[in-house]
């Protein structure tokens, strides 16, 4: 057996696992690479094998930087299936076709300055794929649902298990025929961190002979929720009410808007903050919402008795998601109290960055960053004390404040990490640390090496092949 690290391995983006076997060649992720200038060259070679030979491709998640290059993997050839919860496929068909319609705009918007530039049209950037392929990708998705047994053929079988990620995430067990023996292969995804808000606490597995654990946030422990929850009260009261000006909050269409909305949904319950009215600037958050809405078993029960609440309390809290380009535009003349939650969470694309652009330089605003941001991304320049970051080619001086929420993160801590391992009857054969930067993977391998006394631990590079 083999398995060839395509992506995440020594940084957070672009998962992607190429598994060979005597009986199998499949795919777990076909992930994007996001944030820095090499993004767009890596996502173009981001696949150097023949995918006409895959027999199948299992999603652990809709996030982009775990689906995004689906669609690439259709324009290449790939024609089998691919397998996700019923929740993720309801996501992808929103986040694939927005993500195509985002390379479209911004292939066209650098044409067109280009041309006022007199640079020649033929060194644009085309997308990497459309919005007609990435349709055209969708038709090959099929559900599997958590818990159950599917064989997807080729001496196969996998269950997806509850990730506590964000809606439909999963982990991957897989039994897999190879050199005359059954083998199983664990692939964490994103684990959630567990007793959050929103949704279920991950599942719990207790053995694997291989396994890929994620590691994004290994190195560290999360706020306290009751200590996060502290933070956005000051925030916002010294934004709303001291300085009089807007609070701008980029976030994550899928999982992180919906779990601010019941985090400040929950302190105007508690009266702990004034009614407040949110606007919610995302057509993809909109729908992801509705599809939340539309999968209330995924959801915990406090979650589901908050819904219920705000429902007879909508003046209380309002949350007014915002459809259309000019009403969006129209945001941008409110000088002071507004709440805007607006993607993407790592502030590289989209309506986010038309909100930036009118708020970072004024005193009395501020900007909530509430997940992680990758290095060389927009985000990941505010947070680390950027005076002035360039927007759509325009060059703008930080004055608002930056706060940093750690304590909302949907991926599990270091402790949570170690805590879902432990689960684990005996160490696996192999565990292989992704999903994370070189340094922080480093320190996690450590940290279970230590901690737990697993052996084999190792930390894989790009394009690593590893035969076992």
């Amino acid at each position: 057996m083999k398995i060839t690290f395509f992506g995440a391995a020594g940084e957070v983006t672009g998962s992607c696992y190429l598994i060979e076997s005597d009986s199998a060649r499949f795919l777990v992720d076909c992930g994007m690479f996001q944030g820095g200038r090499e993004a767009y060259q890596k996502n173009q070679h981001a696949l150097p094998f023949d995918v006409r030979q895959l027999d199948f491709v299992l999603v652990t998640h809709a996030h982009i930087d775990h689906s995004g290059l689906l669609p690439r993997l259709t324009v290449l050839g790939y024609k089998g299936p691919v397998y996700a919860t019923p929740a993720t496929i309801e996501l992808l068909h929103v986040l694939l076709l927005d993500s195509a319609h985002i390379q479209e705009k911004e292939s066209e918007w650098i044409l067109r300055h280009r041309r006022r530039k007199n640079t020649p049209a033929g060194s644009t950037p085309a997308p990497l794929y459309t919005v007609t392929q990435a349709q055209a990708c969708l038709k090959q998705l099929r559900p599997a649902s958590y818990d159950e047994n599917t064989f997807p053929g080729s001496g196969a079988r996998f269950k997806f298990r509850d990730a506590g990620h964000i809606l439909g995430s999963a982990i991957v067990e897989l039994w897999l025929e190879d050199g005359g023996k059954e083998r199983k292969l664990v692939f964490s995804g994103d684990l959630g961190q567990p007793n959050r808000p929103v949704l279920r606490n991950p599942a719990r597995v207790d053995e694997a002979d291989i396994l890929l654990v994620e590691s994004t946030y290994g190195n560290r422990q999360h706020r306290s929720l009751a200590d996060t929850e502290r933070e956005i009260v000051e925030a916002f009261h010294y934004t709303l009410h001291k300085k009089r000006g807007n609070v701008i909050i980029p976030a994550f269409a899928v999982g992180r808007t919906q779990e601010i909305l019941f985090v400040l949904t929950q302190l105007v319950r508690l009266g702990r903050m004034a009614p407040l009215t949110v606007y919610v600037d995302s057509p993809m958050a909109n729908e992801a919402t509705k599809i939340t809405l539309r999968h209330l078993p995924l959801l915990s029960g406090e979650t589901r008795e908050l819904i219920s609440w705000q429902e007879r309390n909508p003046e209380k809290m309002r949350i007014q998601f915002v459809a259309d380009v000019e009403e969006s535009m129209r945001l941008n003349d409110m000088r002071h109290g507004a709440v805007i939650i607006s993607a993407s969470g790592m502030c590289d694309a989209g309506r986010i960055k038309y909100h930036l652009q009118n708020n970072l330089s004024r005193a009395e605003s501020s900007v909530l960053i509430t997940g992680f941001q990758a290095a060389g991304t927009l985000g990941r320049r505010l947070v680390d004390g950027a005076r002035a970051v360039r927007i759509f080619g325009q060059q703008i001086p930080v004055r608002a404040d930056i706060f940093t929420i750690g304590g909302l993160s949907a991926h599990a801590d270091q402790g949570a990490l170690l805590g879902w391992l432990g689960a684990f009857r005996k160490p696996p054969q192999h565990t292989f640390v992704v999903h994370g930067e070189a340094e922080t993977a480093a320190i996690f391998a450590g940290t279970v090496r230590q901690t737990l006394g697993w052996a084999n631990v190792e930390i894989p590079v790009q394009k690593q092949a590893v035969t076992l």
